[in-house]
């Protein structure tokens, strides 16, 4: 006869016991904290500086910390010296035009790879992800030479051209495109339903998370490039924000005049700030999507 003794349950500690928010604090909080501080302090600094005086800024006291005025002194003497309005009308030109059509050939590219038959289609998809191991310096002297033959210098095309020759957006809708029940499209097919129609019924309203990734991915790249529009552009008239810093780091070398290189900055920075937050919700969700399977 056999005697069975019953295990006793493992005591488990409490989740707030000492030892637990230890290693939670440890493990998780201290380096998030740790990373926001790395991210965040050189923007807090940059925009305290755009509102100290030449004195503060040079100053190694570390109790002027904190300008001891909001005046946006700095701010009207960088719009004093470049024509702020009109390199943000460029920058949002090229940004508007140039991120809406690096989409719609994301999305057309990614969805002909995905659910159109046609020869030679693991080829190219090969041939456009080569494009992503192709670094933009390489390819920054051909494309000088193609455009400017074509008259393409001090004009907005001849910005926005070569920056849509890129395989980004549609290799991450590609990944996402062939994560769709099949179903719904054949179901579609079945119905009589055209690619448009299954393009613009079923499928981007499915992924249109992922799209905005696609989306704020693209603004983000056009409204920050700089190595570009700063090759391309002579005029200043025609330059865009990121270059347009250039002539107010020439015309304020002092040292004194940090504070109006940081207000031209911040009037960078702001703008793409404001989309992101904007259309954050969007991009968690296209970030995430895929992750839980049934």
């Amino acid at each position: 006869m056999t005697v069975t003794t019953a295990q006793r349950p493992v005591a488990r500690a409490h989740p707030l016991a000492p030892r637990n928010l230890a290693a939670a604090a440890t493990g998780s909080y201290l380096p998030l904290v740790l990373a926001v501080v790395v991210v965040a302090l050189p923007l807090v600094w940059m925009v305290l500086s755009s509102f100290k005086t030449p004195t503060e800024l040079l100053t190694r006291d570390l109790s002027t910390l904190l300008p001891s005025s909001l005046a946006p002194t700095n701010y009207v003497e960088a719009a004093r010296e470049i024509p702020f309005a009109r390199l943000f009308l460029n920058s949002a030109i090229v940004t508007v035009v140039g991120a809406g059509i690096k989409v719609l050939l994301a999305v057309f590219t990614a969805y002909a790879l995905v659910f159109v038959r046609f020869p030679a289609k693991k080829l190219i998809f090969a041939l456009i992800l080569v494009t992503l191991m192709v670094p933009p310096q390489v390819s920054l002297l051909p494309n000088y030479i193609l455009i400017s033959s074509m008259g393409g210098t001090d004009t907005y095309w001849g910005i926005i051209l070569p920056g849509l020759g890129t395989g980004f957006g549609t290799f991450l809708l590609r990944q996402h495109f062939m994560t769709l029940p099949a179903s719904i499209l054949e179901a579609a097919e079945i119905d009589g339903a055209g690619h448009w129609r299954r393009l613009t019924r079923i499928v981007m309203p499915i992924s249109a998370p992922s799209i905005v990734t696609v989306a704020l991915v693209s603004i983000v790249f056009e409204w920050n490039d700089y190595l570009w529009p700063l090759v391309i552009v002579s005029e200043p008239s025609m330059m865009t924000l990121p270059v347009g810093l250039t002539l107010l780091s020439n015309s304020e070398s002092s040292v004194a005049k940090y504070g109006v290189l940081m207000a031209g900055s911040v009037a960078v920075i702001v703008p793409v700030l404001i989309v992101f937050a904007a259309l954050q919700r969007y991009v968690i969700a296209g970030l995430t999507q895929g992750a839980v399977k049934d």
